[in-house]
């Protein structure tokens, strides 16, 4: 079976919000998933459908498999660096603020049957 990746790190999404997207194409076909992500409203469907488009090109150019072939094997968020920021309070306190950061990973790859 062969199969195409991509990456994308040190995204300014947290990880959790990231795969409310990522669960929308897991298992899809490739133009499923692009019209899925197209039409969702999450930010982090704007940011996994750049990632899928590399992925798809990658499957292309290196593999020579067509994108009507392609289904979605495999889409992981993980969590990258925590930005530490700190946002001031009253009577001279402070509250952290944790502005965290992912990583994606789209796996393609050639369905079967074709």
């Amino acid at each position: 079976m062969q199969f195409a990746r991509a990456h994308t790190k040190y995204l300014r999404i947290p990880p959790r919000k990231a795969r409310l997207a990522a669960d929308l194409i897991r298992g899809l076909k490739v133009e499923d998933a692009f019209v899925q992500l197209s039409f969702s409203q999450l930010k982090g469907g704007r940011l996994l459908i750049k990632t899928l488009h590399s992925a798809v090109a990658n499957a292309e150019t290196q593999l020579n498999i067509p994108r009507q072939n392609l289904r979605v094997k495999e889409v992981r968020v993980d969590a990258g660096p925590v930005l530490k920021r700190a946002k001031a309070k009253s009577r001279g306190g402070r509250v952290p603020v944790m502005k965290r950061t992912s990583h994606f990973t789209v796996i393609v790859e050639q369905q079967e049957g074709n």
